[in-house]
């Protein structure tokens, strides 16, 4: 770790050249004290932000931090040449957990097992079981796990437009399959022109209506394993059928949108904001919709409602897939950076403290009065946009916790977005395969996972039959399916017998 302490005498010997006296010299006796922490952070925004932010986390956690902020869009390649070139920091924050230079530096031994520390520091040892479990690898916790909701899919639909039709809240994929069907023919905007389309997608079938379509028709996430140990993927199972043929048929009726194939996702979100869509595939953007809707339709010409829970099974049962079973990730501690446990547990310390509801405030909203404020019915509202981008932003998505603290919206679609998606954590189905390791998926999945996407995409758009994506599935078994198949059985096998 950096910086380690200096002697007094020598730091009073600087301090009484520089200043021709003791001015201060508590403040910077008080600084030297700290522990310097070095963080290889990801940053999800344009630019790095100043270090107003920064400044306050050091004084709230009593550190001295140096961030190295890496653009997300670089991450996998500058995280594997650090791991290669030992070129790393106090704490890494690591997303790709199923890289395969990730697990093979964990199970190496690059990184401290924080197992057996959590129960030392009151927000660590806070941590699910479950969550602890899905960011293990054999069984090990290579860092603090990034906390987030268990399941944040669900739908976004216009609102007025079902109140223009006189239709009702969709609870099933039949009521749903009407409601896009209507939102697509019936002039939903009432303007008399054929300019809408039931559901707007994108090129993404792990982010858009499929995948949570799949899970209203009751398909595992990921995989479906046995009672004996075998290990089934989510496309040969009937509800991953069932919702190729749904997709389709929607697809067919000219419901969901044409070009969803070569779509992005900021295309798709332009054609909801502007009125072309009905159905949005998700929840957790709805306040940035009502915000971008009101300039685009102007304020009281819409209005949004988030729904999560559909039936598709018949069964009066919900689903929704979880995303990494509520864990995005960790910070990571190298060995070779925290070199004792006492630079481990100064670094433990640290994150503990960030967990804390004024460093949470500090990540989440910035300083209020300056970036943000609560009304006196305790609403938070950012006042100053701009200024939180800057400077608040790239924190936002380095919180080790977001599920700690609720923030209280001045909309209420926001505060029922936040409410469902709380209440989806009764409907999360979780991917077995996440705390599991297979060496063909780290190394091929990628590869392999397109073979699959690209026949899905396929069958929606009639260009193959079932025979044809059946096809794809046996050449996705070929060339190394089966392959995973049996290295998850294996590593599942040994994962029970450790219990």
């Amino acid at each position: 770790m950096a910086s380690k302490l200096k002697k007094a005498t020598a730091m009073l010997s600087l301090v009484s050249l520089l200043s021709g006296g003791l001015i201060n010299i508590e403040n910077v006796f008080a600084n030297e004290e700290r522990p310097t922490i070095t963080w290889m952070n990801m940053l999800h925004t344009a630019s790095p932000p100043n270090n107003v932010i920064e400044e306050l986390l050091e004084d709230y956690t009593n550190t001295n931090l140096e961030i190295t902020w890496i653009p997300d869009a670089s991450k996998e390649e500058r995280l594997t040449t650090a791991l290669a070139s030992n070129d790393l920091a106090d704490i890494v924050t690591i997303t790709l957990m199923k890289n395969s230079s990730v697990r093979n530096a964990m199970k190496a031994g690059m990184f401290w097992d924080v197992t057996p520390y959590l129960k030392d520091y009151p927000n660590l040892a806070e941590i699910s079981e479950d969550r602890i479990e899905a960011a293990s690898i054999d069984g090990k916790l290579y860092g603090i796990p990034f906390q987030k909701a268990y399941a944040r899919g669900g739908l976004t639909l216009r609102k007025d437009w079902l109140d223009n039709l006189n239709l009702e809240v969709p609870t099933t994929m039949d009521e749903l399959y009407e409601v896009m069907r209507a939102f697509t023919y019936d002039d939903p905007d009432g303007n008399g022109e054929d300019d809408t389309v039931g559901l707007g997608d994108r090129n993404d079938l792990r982010y858009s209506s499929f995948k949570t379509f799949s899970s209203y028709f009751g398909a595992p996430n990921g995989w479906e394993v046995t009672e004996e140990g075998k290990f089934i993927p989510e496309f040969e199972t009937e509800a991953y059928m069932t919702t190729l043929d749904y997709s389709r048929k929607l697809y067919e009726e000219g419901i969901l949108q044409q070009d969803f194939a070569v779509t992005s996702k900021a295309d798709q979100d332009d054609q909801f904001v502007n009125g072309k869509t009905g159905v949005y595939t998700g929840m957790v953007s709805i306040n940035g919709h009502f915000n971008k809707m009101n300039d685009a339709l102007g304020e009281g010409n819409f209005e949004l409602i988030p729904v999560n829970k559909i039936d598709g099974t018949g069964t009066g049962e919900y689903h929704i897939w979880s995303e990494g079973n509520g864990v995005n990730g960790v910070l990571a501690f190298p060995v070779t950076n925290v070199e004792t446990e006492e630079e481990l547990r100064n670094c433990l310390q640290f994150v503990n403290d960030l967990m804390d509801e004024e460093a949470h405030m500090l990540m989440t909203g910035g300083i209020q009065g300056v970036h943000y404020d609560f009304d006196e019915n305790g609403v938070y509202s950012v006042i100053n946009p701009d200024l939180w981008a800057q400077e608040v932003q790239p924190y936002a998505g380095s919180r080790p916790a977001e599920v700690k603290f609720n923030l209280k919206s001045d909309y209420e679609g926001k505060r029922l977005s936040d409410e469902l998606i709380i209440e989806n954590d009764n409907f999360a189905v979780m991917d077995p395969s996440v705390p599991l390791d297979s060496a063909t998926m780290n190394e091929r999945g990628s590869e392999l996972t397109k073979i699959i996407e690209d026949a899905t995409v396929q069958y929606i758009m009639g260009e193959i039959d079932k025979d044809g994506f059946k096809a794809a599935v046996s050449q996705w078994r070929e060339q190394g399916g089966d392959q995973i198949i049996l290295e998850y059985e294996e590593a599942y096998k040994l994962s029970q017998s450790a219990e």
